[in-house]
């Protein structure tokens, strides 16, 4: 279909509102959390007003329409990341507990003192502190790939990495604060040819670009509904059937077992193996809505659209005096700059902007490790979705002018 901001934005409800009186709201945190089009509301509140139901168990009306429309959300998501099956579909909470599920199931189970897992210094902290609470426990060995000044890795470290014979490789598809794009079928062939297996972190990849998890032959694929136009709470964790066959339970209760006796239990087929009790019911239905949605519009017209606005931020900030955008040259980026302005510090940045209605992020993006190689406390952060436009960006480069003009 033809690419129409215009019409899109109207498919929000929030970006009609007025955050002050004559100021309209400018959303530029979308990295953070995406927002909702009326459909995805629409469809939770449709389950909760005429479907509300527990599902999977129950053999009444609801109980039976309830546990489809979940089943129909987990089919929606296996096509739109290219799933070979459903079973390699996981609903967790969000992509930290993807990442969590995979370290104390199979990180436990597979991992041994002295084992290697390598990392990247570009990490959210939900894709380290897991391993590091696991390196504490059981002694594996933790190593970071470098991020060159440029803002991509450095695959000669990499390789030389590989040569250790790791046993997981975990790495981000997108970076969160440089929107570094990481070539992630090549890392993911390079890793699996030293006998590593490989977890992603796809929560800022499988909103903006077509995820293809088959193609990229991931082993496991972590992503949030909430930075996909979908509701905060729910996530996925895919994985390859052979290997969550092999992994122990997450959670233990509900919809997890097959069968219990006082002194043991057998462990339900996959995916339920691994969604302990009541799930996310209205969520999961509003996480299928947000797919619909985003097909619909067609995911290489997302990212073709969101690359010309971010171009054109680039540009635009170039004229912004005292500001310099952390990693600017990255070669193959989506949307979002994070950048610095001298002595001023980004929460002020951000207050500011705020004033103007322009929503942006301040602080470490949950990335302290990648600031400090960097020696920056804190940067603001600027990032672009379907819905944002070329007006957006004129908006952000008057507001920090007027951040310039407050601190001169």
């Amino acid at each position: 279909m033809e690419y129409n901001h215009y019409n899109i934005k109207n498919d929000f409800p929030i970006m009609s509102r007025e955050v002050r009186p004559g100021t309209r709201l400018v959303y530029l945190d979308s990295t953070a959390t995406a927002q909702k089009p009326r459909v995805v509301i629409d469809a939770m509140s449709q389950y909760y007003e005429l479907n509300n139901a527990n599902i999977h168990r129950g053999i009444h009306q609801l109980a039976e329409e309830a546990t489809a429309m979940y089943e129909l959300a987990r089919e929606k998501i296996a096509q739109f990341i290219h799933a070979h099956s459903i079973k390699e579909v996981i609903f967790t909470r969000n992509t930290t507990e993807s990442i969590n599920l995979v370290v104390q199931t199979w990180g436990r189970k597979f991992l041994q003192a002295g084992d290697l897992v390598i990392l990247t210094e570009m990490e959210h902290h939900s894709n380290l502190v897991p391993w590091q609470m696991l390196a504490a426990e059981k002694n594996i060995e933790l190593e970071f790939i470098p991020v060159r000044e440029n803002g991509e890795l450095d695959f000669q470290v990499f390789d030389q990495l590989l040569e250790r014979n790791p046993k997981l490789v975990a790495f981000t598809h997108m970076s969160n604060v440089l929107g570094t794009i990481n070539p992630a079928k090549e890392m993911i062939q390079k890793a699996h040819a030293a006998g590593a297996l490989v977890l992603v972190d796809g929560a800022q990849s499988v909103p903006h670009f077509s995820v293809d998890v088959q193609y990229l032959d991931a082993d496991f694929y972590a992503f949030s509904a909430h930075k996909m136009c979908g509701p905060t709470g729910i996530g996925i964790l895919y994985g390859k059937e052979k290997l969550l066959d092999r992994m122990p339970p997450f959670l233990g209760g509900g919809d997890m077992i097959k069968k219990v006796l006082l002194r043991s239990f057998k462990a339900n087929d996959l995916p339920h193996k691994f969604e302990a009790g009541t799930p996310s019911i209205a969520e999961a239905i509003g996480f299928g809505k947000a797919v619909d949605y985003l097909t619909q519009i067609g995911m290489d017209n997302i990212a073709a659209h969101e690359k010309k606005i971010t171009q054109y931020a680039l540009q635009k900030l170039k004229s912004i005096e005292n500001l310099k955008i952390f990693c600017p040259d990255v070669p193959d980026r989506g949307g979002v700059i994070s950048f610095e302005m001298g002595f001023i510090h980004p929460h002020d940045v951000a207050q500011v902007l705020d004033h103007y209605g322009i929503a942006v992020r301040a602080g470490h993006h949950c990335a302290m490790p990648l600031h400090e190689k960097f020696g920056l406390p804190a940067t603001s952060r600027a990032s672009f979705y379907l819905y944002n436009d070329f007006e957006d960006v004129d908006l952000l480069v008057i507001g920090l002018q007027h951040v310039n003009e407050l601190f001169a």
